[in-house]
């Protein structure tokens, strides 16, 4: 088949890349995410692939790739991305997506902001999923460091379609070896599914600060879920409203816990370059109007 069209693109530093998959049979193959992640101009934190609707009343069917391969159920960053893209062409402020977290709704503003209703938080420890019972999420039993005296311990657990854990720190996030901690963490026999790990310092009732490992990627600038998993899990063990300002690396997120349930994201999302690429292999060519 001929080779997909591409947008490299981020969202506050989230390194995606939308890949138009309509009209075609294939997927992205893991080894082609790998591929693209190796080359420096293309090194993403996730690809989201553009299928043609499976569901009726959805506008497009979104796949998410990790930059090691593996599949992902929800980047709020990314969908951003998809929604800035999607408009350039189209002119249309309004989406629905299906995803295998679930339909998601978003919207770009006329300020160019882009709000994405990321659905409803789920707690229970097996809806998260957890290897193991608790009965209250908002702190479970898991540290790092010495017994007597943990460097993180008793994080809030969340899913926002994918699992999450909220370690709450007094001091500076960047004070923490997340680098260190976080491949750790991710993997731990807690969490069949891995988990995306986030250090996160309430700095006032509405605001806070985050830094996120995230699964199948590393390190991240931006992850959108993460800070919609970090200010419900703030809400929920009293420590913020349910409306708050999260600083990511990259820049600030708007989230609101809605009285019905659902965590709506407001952010920006930013055009790099465009290109083509082959789905099989990760082999791509810019666009010879984007080449200097």
């Amino acid at each position: 088949m001929p080779r997909a069209p591409f947008a490299k693109m981020n969202g506050l530093g989230n390194e995606i890349i939308v890949a138009d998959m309509r009209g075609r049979a294939d997927r992205v193959a893991p080894a082609a995410a790998i591929a693209l992640n190796a080359d420096p101009a293309t090194r993403f934190d996730q690809i989201m692939a553009i299928h043609d609707p499976r569901t009726p009343g959805t506008a497009n069917y979104i796949e998410i790739l990790n930059s090691d391969g593996s599949r992902a159920q929800a980047c709020g960053n990314g969908m951003r991305c998809v929604v800035h893209a999607l408009a350039a062409e189209t002119g249309q402020k309004l989406f629905t997506f299906e995803t295998v977290a679930g339909i998601l709704n978003a919207e770009e503003h006329a300020d160019g902001s882009i709000s994405v209703d990321m659905g409803v938080p789920r707690f229970g420890w097996q809806d998260i999923p957890l290897s193991e019972e608790f009965r209250d999420t908002r702190a479970i039993e898991l540290q790092i460091g010495p017994i007597d005296n943990p460097v993180l311990h008793s994080p809030s657990v969340a899913s926002m379609g994918n699992p999450h854990a909220i370690f709450w720190v007094d001091r500076d996030v960047w004070s923490y070896e997340l680098d260190r901690f976080g491949p750790l963490l991710e993997n731990h026999p807690i969490f069949p599914e891995r988990a995306n790990i986030t250090i996160a310092q309430v700095t006032a009732p509405d605001a806070m600060t985050i830094r996120t490992w995230e699964r199948g990627a590393g390190l991240t600038r931006a992850c959108g879920s993460a800070a919609c998993a970090a200010a419900v899990s703030g809400a929920r063990t009293g420590r913020t409203g349910r409306k708050v300002t999260v600083t990511v690396p990259g820049g600030p997120l708007a989230i609101e816990w809605r009285a019905d349930d659902h965590v709506v994201m407001t952010g920006p999302a930013e055009w790099e370059f465009s290109g083509s690429f082959d789905p099989a292999t990760g082999a791509w060519e810019r666009d010879r109007q984007d080449v200097a």
